[in-house]
């Protein structure tokens, strides 16, 4: 089993920036890809960003291209995301999430369900 623990989640203004941070242990070996999905008050899950673990590209949602950038530093097992330029619709639980042994790829409908670990999420607030 892999897990995850989220951090780096908090109040920020419009306009301002935060990193989250993943931390994976247990069978990480067995990763194939890490991800961030968020779920806003009253909204649907939706993912936002996911990199593959073997080539380290990475899909984003349209809503945060430009914006969010995900990164891996594979000697610390841990999985960054820096968002920049954030936005009140921004506003969501944070999760992390993997994907054991295979990935799925090309559209969030395919790829959310094939995450296999779930962390207990990073709350980020943006405020207007």
């Amino acid at each position: 089993q892999v897990q995850l623990v989220e951090s780096g989640g908090g109040s920020v203004q419009a306009g301002g920036s935060l990193r989250l941070s993943c931390a994976a242990s247990g069978y990480t070996y067995s990763t194939a890809c890490m991800g961030w999905v968020r779920q806003g008050p009253g909204k649907e899950r939706e993912g936002v960003a996911v990199i593959y673990t073997g080539s380290g590209s990475t899909y984003y949602a349209d809503s945060v291209k430009g914006r969010f950038t995900i990164s891996q530093d594979n000697a610390k097992n841990t999985l960054y995301l820096q968002m920049n330029s954030l936005k009140p619709e921004d506003t969501a639980m944070y999760y992390c999430a993997a994907g054991l042994n295979n990935c799925y790829s090309g559209s969030w409908s395919s790829i959310i369900p094939g995450f296999r670990a779930w962390g207990q999420g990073t709350q980020v607030t943006v405020s207007s």
